[in-house]
């Protein structure tokens, strides 16, 4: 009975345990079977239907596909086509050096010509900087009479500017120009009605005829210069000078096309005076003396640094007892090093002399270095003894050859050991130079220039063609820096502006968080196509003085004491400069025919050194306009990143000897597995690539092309019934194919060029080209660029009896390609359909009804040939859709969901690929997915991409149809569900502001999943020319207030100086005691004050109060170059892969995964209820790699450790028999000075 009784009890407790576990929120056995694998999968199915069915009817991809049913399929053949490309370089590359030769020569003979003329100081010429438009305002003559010019004592000379028409050209980048005359250039630093400038600009006016001449001859001709050794640039067509640069640092003499021209290759090594007595002002000249050689080099030079005391040390330390390419990377790391520097005690001539030696011989007989001229630079405020047998036992073996030049810098006004460092210039076929104040230090140290030029003036008839490394047209790198520190600023303005307004709130973990991440993205701003600055490479040569003999004025010292100016003939070798032409890089990009590589084909240009010319993947600005620290040394293995997997600066030796066959100039092909990365370094693509090399002859540059070998060998081509002539003997109007506005060709590509005419729009140049073709006696241009002159004088000599030949102005002023305009023309015939509403007539009921459900905004296509055709679905009578479209969507098969498509193709070939912007979520505008088809010609077992077609619809309706099929499942808070692209990237998300994220940074556990279970592969690619930012440790501390103490000390240190300084004013004594009291002065008016911290009584400031000082001071950052990794994800795309079988088994596997058919896509169903971690965060964003280096180490050791070979310009030219003739090393100096006044000075300098 008692059982009986208590059973219904324990049945009832029973029940309510069982209730309770199946209810509880925490509890871990049920809740995964909340997601029903069927249920899920057919909800892929059902979208993936509904999606394709869609693309299909919208893009008319069957349509399309039928039209090129006529093509055919032909073979690419890569080593014909590098070859064909490399000779258009070397003929257009040609006839940039003819141009060139030409300056040259009617330099040379218009100098000597005019060798006894006087200078005119009145003479009134183009002045870049000054030169007036009709219309500008007149500056007003300076009166009074201009006082005295202390400087050159003589009156200050004012010359009315001169007044030139300017009109805007697109082939000069729309500057405004004239082509009637030049213009003239003149540095800050150079005074321009000095006798020796002014002169040199007036005989240079002649050049104008040669420069309209050559321009005649090739309308391709970009600016055209002569550097001249006076300092002054003459550029042509006449230009204003760019005026929106704070200081106007540009020299020519410091431009890489003037240094390698005027000499050739060196090897330097440079030693610094480290004893206490280089304090103060000395030290301030001899670092500027430092930077300014350094500015002076090239990527084909080699250098190091040395401080000399008691010890002989290395600036960077890991740099000892080597010579280091002058790349901007390491001049850089250099300059910082430089920076650091303190004097410390007596100074060991000897030992660093010897030292300077040691190293360069050893850089010769190991083939390392540059191999061919060598210096040694002193800077230094005196030597004790001239050290003659260190230069008897190392550089006077071989008389009177004396292989190292030996270039002396002599610091300070107060000096009076001068003559044991000026006879180590002279004794070794160097230069001597003293320095009293930093204004000077430019132009003294450009004197070794001309010292190293003479074997190449002695020479006479050689004059070497220089090609430089990519450059930024006017830019000094210096500029980044400064650029950098103006939006450090800006970033500073906007946090108290933002402070003012909403307070606290700013401090918030989150705000701050958004902020700094913003801004850092802002970093990640790497385009490789801007027009912020205009890439170039120069071709140049130099002048030479052909004079042998001049009479020169100079100060001599006549019995050790009186200074005396006395004129004599001597034997000279001048320089007279360089002459030189810019090679804009998308001009050398025109002539690489893109369409004949293909979609996702490429060529690019590798030099002597490895440095890519220009490459995809050449990225030199950052944060949208700021030039990188080392942005033209970028290696081509820094940017063919082979799929091998090792770690970063790990490189394949396979590509090793790749990149050895190029430098080298050899003709080569080798197909490698690669990784690519696109889309602003967030997608990444495996790939096996075909690559083909040659050299472009007599130039140090190879040529590079590289296809993907899965649909890159083969290409669509036209029948021989299809050309374009036999089209327009059937009557067809080939104009006709392009009626309308819905169609664009890609801006980038030359089809048809002509060379005397512009036109607003390509489109509008074709059409005019197309015209023409209709017209009788049309014929196709045999090449792009025309011989040059005197190579077509002497083919044309032997032909005929009068010698007469063509120039190249006789003949067609024009240039078509005719295998892309024949392929342009026949897919415009194909596809005119397309762009048409008439296609669409029978099935409007249908295409309202996609129009409605799926906000279908235009449908568009894209063919090889660079054609792009576009359909509005104008929804709300947004008649701008498809003009907004094409402006953003014109480059064909540069865009990246035509590469995106074509790739999709061998995952499954009928599908589509979708994307959304990223962080698409976070804008508050409508956004658009954009869906990509790719259509493949088949042909005797042979297939090749065509075309692609696409549409863009509304995100929203997208989101409605997602929501219409899997009903309000998703809409619980117990499920998420997603839709991912093959890169990871969220498509769809229940929270909109997701979409466009990289799911690992919504769900980085679950993402962790998918990697684990082979859904999706992790890919490491690294940035070998990212930027990072090094704290300078400078803060700014301005608003601390001084001891008063102090400022009694300070002020009673003044009035003692001033005391000072107007006794030695009356006395009218030399300017050795004046420098020493402006460097006093200087320190008391330049010296930050030290920070005292004061507290208000209220004890510590408040937590707010110190995150609010924080943004208030300067947090001051130098650019710094760095190597970075990001690792970015990529869709397993393994058919039936066992995963997309799985069900939800509880938490241990909380998710169902499955692909959406006929799409890039998959489908993600996650259970919340299942705990995760929250803290595990995958992000596609970069990250610095550490290479684990000691603490005064940095990247450029890491790298020089590792340093790559490289072949050495053919051209050197070091030495010359008769150069001992020439006894030019450098004045002595003068010294006046009252003895007790210095001594007096440097006592109360040290006591205060």
């Amino acid at each position: 009975m008692t059982w009986s009784w208590a059973w219904p009890w324990w049945r009832l407790c029973l029940s309510l345990i069982s209730m309770l576990i199946w209810h509880a929120p925490s509890a871990h056995l049920q809740p995964a079977e909340n997601i029903n694998y069927n249920l899920v999968h057919s909800w892929a199915d059902k979208l993936g239907m509904e999606l394709f069915h869609l693309g299909d009817f919208i893009t008319r991809r069957k349509e399309v596909q039928e039209s090129f049913k006529d093509a055919k399929v032909v073979q690419r053949v890569g080593a014909s086509i590098v070859d064909s490309m490399a000779k258009e370089i070397e003929m257009m590359m040609d006839l940039k050096v003819s141009a060139v030769r030409r300056i040259m020569d009617t330099a040379e003979n218009t100098a000597l010509s005019h060798q006894n003329d006087m200078a005119d100081k009145m003479f009134s010429y183009y002045n870049a900087k000054e030169m007036l438009e009709p219309g500008d305002p007149v500056p007003p003559i300076p009166t009074p009479a201009p006082d005295m010019d202390k400087d050159i004592g003589e009156p200050l000379i004012y010359v009315q500017p001169k007044v030139v028409v300017l009109e805007p050209r697109p082939e000069f980048h729309n500057t405004p120009v004239n082509f009637s005359v030049s213009s003239v250039h003149v540095p800050v630093n150079v005074f321009d009605r000095a006798p020796d400038v002014i002169k040199a600009i007036q005989w240079s006016e002649n050049l104008d005829q040669i420069f309209r001449d050559n321009y005649k001859n090739d309308p391709t001709l970009s600016w055209q210069f002569f550097g001249s050794s006076t300092g002054f640039m003459r550029q042509f067509p006449a230009s204003k000078w760019k005026k929106d640069v704070p200081v106007d640092l540009y020299d020519c003499r410091l431009r890489s096309w003037y240094m390698e021209a005027a000499t050739s290759p060196k090897d330097i090594v440079i030693l610094m005076d480290g004893s206490g007595s280089m304090l103060g002002q000395r030290l301030d000249i001899a670092k500027h003396v430092v930077n300014t050689i350094l500015d002076t080099l090239g990527t084909n030079d080699f250098v190091n640094i040395f401080t000399f005391d008691k010890e002989v040390s290395p600036v960077v330390g890991c740099f000892e007892d080597t010579l280091i390419q002058a790349t901007l990377g390491n001049i850089r790391e250099l300059k910082e090093g430089i920076e650091n520097f303190g004097p410390k005690s007596i100074a060991n001539y000897t030992a660093a002399l010897t030292r300077a030696f040691e190293i360069l011989e050893e850089a010769k007989s190991t083939s390392r270095g540059a191999q061919c001229n060598q210096a040694i630079m002193i800077i230094g405020d005196g030597a004790p003894e001239n050290n003659r047998e260190v230069f008897e036992l190392h550089n006077w073996r071989d008389p009177p050859y004396k292989p190292v030049r030996v270039f002396t810098y002599l610091i300070g006004k107060e000096v009076a050991n001068w003559d044991d460092i000026r006879w180590m210039a002279c004794e070794n076929q160097g230069y001597y130079v003293h320095l009293s104040d930093t204004a000077e230090v430019r132009e003294m140290v450009l004197n070794y220039i001309p010292v190293m030029a003479r074997p190449l003036v002695l020479g006479r008839h050689d004059h070497p063609v220089i090609w430089t490394q990519v450059y930024a047209d006017i830019e000094d790198t210096k500029l980044s820096d400064h650029l950098w520190e103006i939006k450090q600023c800006e970033e500073q303005k906007a946090d108290v502006l933002e402070y003012w307004q909403v307070h606290d709130r700013m401090l918030e973990p989150s705000e701050m968080h958004r902020r700094e991440y913003r801004r850092i993205k802002e970093t990640w701003n790497q385009p490789v196509d801007s027009n912020v600055y205009q890439f170039m490479t120069t071709v140049s040569m130099p002048i030479y003085d052909r004079r042998e003999n001049a009479n020169i004025t100079e100060e001599v010292l006549i019995n050790e004491a009186l200074w005396e100016l006395q004129t004599r003939e001597t034997r000279i070798a001048n320089i007279l400069g360089v002459a030189g032409t810019d090679v804009p890089i998308n001009e050398i990009k025109k002539l690489l025919s893109p369409f004949m590589l293909g979609v996702n084909g490429y060529a690019f240009i590798v030099t002597n050194n490895g440095y890519v010319l220009f490459h995809p993947d050449f990225r030199p600005i950052f944060q949208g306009y700021i030039l990188k620290p080392a942005y033209n040394s970028v290696d081509m293995i820094e940017v063919e990143l082979l799929d091998d997997d090792r770690p970063a600066r790990d490189f394949n030796p396979v590509l090793m000897t790749i990149r050895d066959s190029i430098i080298n100039q050899s003709t080569g092909s080798k197909w490698m597995l690669v990784k690519n990365h696109f889309d602003e370094m967030k997608r990444v693509t495996r790939i096996k690539r075909q690559y083909y090399w040659t050299a472009i002859k007599n130039t140090p540059f190879t040529l590079v092309i590289s296809y993907p070998e899965q649909y890159g060998v083969s290409r669509i081509d036209i029948r021989s019934e299809q050309d374009i002539h036999r089209v327009n003997i059937k009557g067809t109007n080939i104009r006709s194919f392009f009626d309308g506005k819905r169609w664009k060709i890609h801006p980038d590509w030359l089809f048809c060029k002509h060379s005397n005419r512009t036109f607003r729009t390509p489109e509008t140049e074709l059409l005019y080209f197309l015209e023409r073709m209709t017209e009788p006696g049309w014929r196709w241009p045999a090449s792009r660029s025309a011989m040059p002159p005197e190579h077509t004088a002497a083919m044309f000599s032997n032909n005929s009896s009068t010698g007469r030949y063509p120039s190249i102005n006789e003949k067609e002023s024009y240039y078509c390609d005719r295998q892309l305009m024949q392929a342009l023309v026949f897919d415009a015939g194909v596809t005119e359909w397309f762009s048409k509403n008439s296609s669409f007539n029978s099935k409007e009921d249908k295409r309202n009804e996609f129009k409605q459900r799926f906000g279908v905004t235009v449908a568009f296509l894209a063919t090889h040939s660079g054609l792009t055709r576009w359909h509005e679905f104008n929804l709300a009578e947004e008649p701008s859709v498809g003009e907004t479209f094409s402006q953003k969507n014109k480059r064909a098969i540069d865009e990246i969901w035509y590469k995106r498509a074509v790739d999709q193709h061998f995952v499954r070939a009928e599908s589509f690929v979708y994307s959304v912007p990223f962080d698409a979520g976070e804008s508050n505008s409508e956004i658009l997915v954009t869906a990509s088809h790719a259509i493949f010609h088949n042909e005797g077992g042979k297939s090749a991409p065509a075309a692609v077609v696409g549409f863009q619809f509304q995100h929203s309706a997208l989101y409605k149809l997602f929501h219409n099929i899997t009903g309000n499942a998703c809409a619980v808070d117990d499920k998420d569900c997603y839709i991912l692209d093959n890169n990871g990237y969220v498509i769809i998300s229940t929270r909109v502001h997701e979409t466009g994220r990289f799911f690992g940074e919504v769900n980085g556990a679950i993402m962790k999943r998918l990697l684990e279970e082979n859904v999706y592969k992790r890919v490491f690619v690294y940035d070998y020319q990212a930027v990072c930012f090094e704290s300078r440790g400078d803060n700014n501390a301005s608003s601390m207030l001084l001891s008063p103490l102090y400022h009694v000390l300070r002020l009673s240190k003044w009035l003692l100086h001033t005391a000072l300084w107007y006794i030695v004013q009356l006395m009218q004594l030399a300017p050795g005691v004046s420098a020493h009291y402006a460097e006093m002065y200087s320190d008391m008016n330049g010296t930050e004050p030290e920070p005292e911290h004061h507290h208000n009584g209220h004890g510590k400031k408040s937590e707010t109060e110190e995150h609010w000082l924080r943004y208030l001071t300067l947090h001051r950052t130098r650019l710094k170059s760095c190597d970075m990794q990001r690792e970015l994800y990529t869709l397993y795309n393994e058919k039936d892969n066992v995963v997309y079988n799985m069900t939800a088994h509880a938490c241990e596997r909380p998710f169902v995964v499955l692909p959406i058919p006929f799409s890039n896509l998959i489908l993600l169903v996650v259970d919340q209820l299942c705990p995760r971690d929250a803290a595990l965060v995958l992000t596609v964003n970069p990250q610095t790699i550490d290479y684990h280096l000691s603490v005064n180490d940095s990247l450029a050791c890491y790298k020089h450790a590792r340093e790559f070979n490289r072949v050495r310009p053919q051209s050197c030219i070091s030495r010359h028999a008769n150069e001992s003739n020439i006894k030019l090393c450098g004045k002595a100096c003068s010294l006046y000075a009252n003895l007790a006044l210095l001594l007096l000075c440097h006592i109360l300098s040290r006591w205060l």
